[in-house]
């Protein structure tokens, strides 16, 4: 996957440049435009099953992560295709290597697009962090394959490398990705669910690998705009 972010602006683009049939997935509803040569396909987002497996598990990913239920397949049809596409959120993106060594957790709504050699499945999660919530609730999202893969994030995003000499507590709703390699726990951050200082859940990380951060925080946004939406009248 050829592609270029764009610098210099609070509000990037991916430019993808491909090869005569060459293949990218993004998600869907991110393309801005392409230059006449690019081959649009939505898909069900089934990881590749099919028949009612794949209907269910298309389901289930729309249900457990917050991803739409239709993934789109971007084909080339000449050398040189050029696509241009963006995530649906104000923020910056960031570029995550996929290889034996290098795999992911992905926090919900952080996918924007993948080579077409790798991609991402549902995994269980551990009860107790289920049962609080966040990155995904029973379910979160995990990359596999080979390649790259693009995640945005609301604000800037921010790298914090662990060495195993100390965990890190990061609040839930501004985890974008992590290492596989790591463990981790949702908590509530002081008191009942967090009430006593406002921070609500995080997450503790433990081992080493890498986390990314969104410096900003989508629902406490929707909290400072909530008073000011005019309400609905009944019937």
């Amino acid at each position: 996957m050829n592609y270029q972010i764009s610098t210099d602006t609070a509000f990037p683009v991916v430019t993808l440049t491909l090869d005569q049939d060459e293949q990218v997935q993004i998600e869907s509803g991110s393309m801005i435009y392409h230059d006449g040569q690019i081959k649009l396909e939505g898909k069900m987002n089934n990881n590749g099953k099919k028949g009612l497996g794949g209907l269910m598990s298309a389901i289930g990913r729309s249900m457990t992560s917050g991803e739409s239920f239709f993934i789109t397949t971007a084909t080339g049809t000449a050398p040189q295709s050029e696509l241009v596409i963006a995530p649906g959120n104000p923020g910056a993106i960031r570029a995550l290597p996929l290889d034996s060594t290098h795999q992911w957790r992905l926090n919900t709504g952080a996918f924007l697009a993948a080579d077409a050699t790798a991609g991402y499945t549902m995994v269980r999660q551990k009860t107790s962090n289920a049962l609080l919530g966040g990155t995904g609730g029973f379910f979160v999202m995990e990359s596999q394959g080979s390649g790259a893969m693009l995640v945005s994030a609301y604000g800037d995003i921010l790298e914090v490398t662990l060495d195993g000499s100390r965990d890190y507590i990061i609040d839930n709703d501004h985890v974008v990705a992590w290492s596989q390699s790591l463990d981790y726990n949702i908590a509530p951050a002081s008191g009942f669910v967090g009430f006593k200082t406002g921070e609500g859940l995080v997450n503790q990380f433990h081992g080493q690998g890498t986390v990314y951060i969104q410096t900003r925080n989508l629902n406490a946004l929707a909290d400072l705009v909530a008073p000011f939406l005019p309400e609905k009248s009944g019937d």
